[in-house]
Formats: C-alpha cells, sequence, structure tokens
C-alpha cells in the first residue's frame, strides 16, 4: 500500500469537494457525492445552466485526471474515501450513529467472517444498516474473494448517506445491491451467507410495526438495535452468521429478557469479543463483537462459547494470540 498515493488522492479530492462545495454553495456530503460521481462518469465536472462555471471545471477535471493516474488498489481508494468522509465529519457533524466503523473493528470482522466461511465458494454478504457503507466496503474489499464471487448487500433509510455508499462501492468496483428503506420492513432480498453491522443505539418508534418481532416489549419502544439484530438474522440462509458490533451489556439491560426469549428459539449465541475500553469515550458505552449462528443442519451451539477480553488493538502480540484463539476454537467447535 502506498501511503504517499493515499495522501495525494485525498487531496486531489479534498480540494475537489472544497471547490464545488463553494461553487455550488451546497453541504459538503452533496459535493462529495457530485465529485465522485463525475469522476466516474468519464472524470469529467458536469455543467447544468452554465453551473459550475468553466474555471472550476477546468479545476475539478485537472484534479480528476491526475486522481485517475494513481494507481490506487481497491482497499486504498477506500482510505481516500474514508479520509474524505472524516472530513467531512469535522466539517458537518452527523449522529453519532452514522459516525464510521474503525477500520480496526472492521478488519476483526474479515478475520472472523474469513475463519467462519472458510472453503465456501461464493459468499453473500448484508449490512441492513449500511449508512456510508465503511464497514461493508471494508470487509467485501479484504475478505479472500471465494471462487464463485463476492456480493453484498445495504439497507438505510438516509438517502444522503446511502448515495455515499453508492458511489464509493462503484469506485471500489464492489458488487453491491443498496436498497433505500426503513431497515425494519420487510426486504426484497434473498438470504445471505453472513449479516453484519455497527448497532445504532437507541429506539424504534413505530410500536405498531415491531409487535411481530420476539424482541419486542410489550410497553413502550422497543431498542433499535435488539430489532435490527433480530431483522438481520431473519435475512440470513439456515446455518448462517451474524457479526454484530454491539453494546457490551445486551444481556444485562432491561430489555435482555426479550432477547434470551430469540436466543433460545432462532440462534445460537456463539462468541462474544469485549473490545478495549480505550475504544469509547466512556466504559458504560463499550461494545462488543457478537457472532451469532442460525439454526440449521450445518449448526449446533458450541460446546464453549467463545468468550475474549481483547484489553488493546495497538498490541501485535495481543492481536495475534487473539487471533490464533479465535482460529482454535473455531475449528474445535463449529461445523
Amino acid at each position: 500500500m502506498s501511503q504517499r498515493d493515499i495522501e495525494r488522492g485525498f487531496q486531489l479530492m479534498s480540494e475537489a469537494v472544497v471547490k464545488l462545495q463553494e461553487e455550488l454553495g451546497t453541504s459538503f456530503y452533496d459535493a462529495y457525492i457530485e465529485n465522485l460521481e463525475n469522476f466516474l462518469d468519464g472524470q469529467q465536472a458536469r455543467v447544468i445552466e452554465g453551473v459550475p462555471n468553466q474555471e472550476t471545471v477546468a479545476y475539478l477535471n485537472e484534479r480528476y485526471q491526475e486522481l485517475s493516474q494513481l494507481s490506487l488498489s481497491s482497499e486504498e481508494k477506500r482510505k481516500v474515501e474514508q479520509l474524505l468522509l472524516l472530513q467531512g465529519i469535522r466539517k458537518e457533524p452527523v449522529q453519532a450513529n452514522h459516525q464510521l466503523t474503525p477500520d480496526s473493528l472492521g478488519y476483526l470482522f474479515v478475520y472472523m467472517i474469513e475463519s467462519l466461511m472458510h472453503n465456501q465458494k461464493d459468499i453473500r454478504i448484508a449490512d441492513l444498516m449500511v449508512g456510508t457503507g465503511n464497514l461493508l466496503a471494508t470487509v467485501l474489499a479484504n475478505l479472500e474473494t471465494p471462487e464463485d464471487g463476492l456480493k453484498g448487500y445495504g439497507v438505510d433509510v438516509d438517502e444522503t448517506l446511502l448515495s455515499i455508499s453508492a458511489v464509493n462501492q462503484e469506485w471500489l468496483d464492489l458488487d453491491v445491491q443498496l436498497f433505500h428503506q426503513d431497515s425494519l420492513q420487510p426486504l426484497l432480498m434473498d438470504p445471505v451467507d453472513v449479516a453484519i453491522g455497527d448497532l445504532p443505539i437507541g429506539y424504534y418508534p413505530h410500536d405498531e410495526r415491531v409487535k411481530e418481532f420476539k424482541v419486542s416489549v410489550a410497553e413502550g419502544h422497543t431498542y433499535a438495535h435488539h430489532l435490527l439484530l433480530e431483522q438481520s438474522m431473519k435475512y440470513v440462509r439456515d446455518s448462517g452468521y451474524g457479526v454484530f458490533l454491539m453494546p457490551t451489556n445486551f444481556l444485562e439491560t432491561e430489555q435482555a429478557g426479550q432477547i434470551k426469549t430469540w436466543l433460545m428459539s432462532d440462534v445460537y449465541l456463539q462468541a462474544i469479543v469485549k473490545l478495549p475500553d480505550a475504544l469509547f469515550s466512556q466504559k458504560s458505552l463499550s461494545k462488543s463483537i457478537v457472532i451469532f449462528q442460525n439454526h440449521g443442519a450445518a449448526a449446533e451451539q458450541a460446546k464453549e462459547i467463545f468468550v475474549a477480553d481483547l484489553v488493546s488493538m495497538k498490541d501485535n502480540d495481543i492481536v495475534l494470540n487473539f487471533i490464533k484463539e479465535f482460529k482454535s476454537w473455531r475449528e474445535a467447535n463449529i461445523k
């Protein structure tokens, strides 16, 4: 990976986004989307009714041309995208639930999925809370591509975030199908092998809609992350997996009883990996990567649930030891 090319790619696109934003008087994110669309459409700035002006068009096209000459891999392009979106978040803050999932966590997802899906000839992965698509892109861009291909699916109700995800996936040349809708409504999506997600924390306001969910509560609003967890696993094939980032205390809250009922009837809880407290502003906000598996002929409850406390992600020895332990557990417990 060429850090110099990544930095130059970021600089070129950042200059283009800022220039177009100033010219059009639009948001950072709209300028970001239009710039990538321009780049993908022949590296030519789009002009509508004389806007942007010719000076700006020349400025943008020059940067597009130089960017096209950089030898960026798919993962390097994703790095450029991520740096740009982090710049955008600093300028135009988004909701906490829309923040980018850190790469370090995305790479853990990659390793776990590769371990769980070893020897499968094709893999389909869905993220029902796809947002800007960083987690899904990290997984798809870094997984070893199986013999018959790798395909992703993403769902989100936010049109701007989904548009960002769409241009990002196209630039990375990833095979992804996106759906613009409420993730908790019925989806026209075939079953996938793995569901992933950085589950947004909060309450889902539409109580009538969720009455059919096993995790729903009788009174008041149900946790959105509980509902999204159940919904995601509905679209996973028999014996398939879910790998999610969720609150460490998910089995200890006032709505834990509903989660436990769902666990007993629908899925196997196979692994809980507690992440370092240093990743979170407060210990009470800590999260874990949790792995579930749907019931099926090729599934059974692990003899021993994999439980790990990953105290650091900066110490290579700790991370490598974790990887070794996870592989040994998978070989002993997963069919």
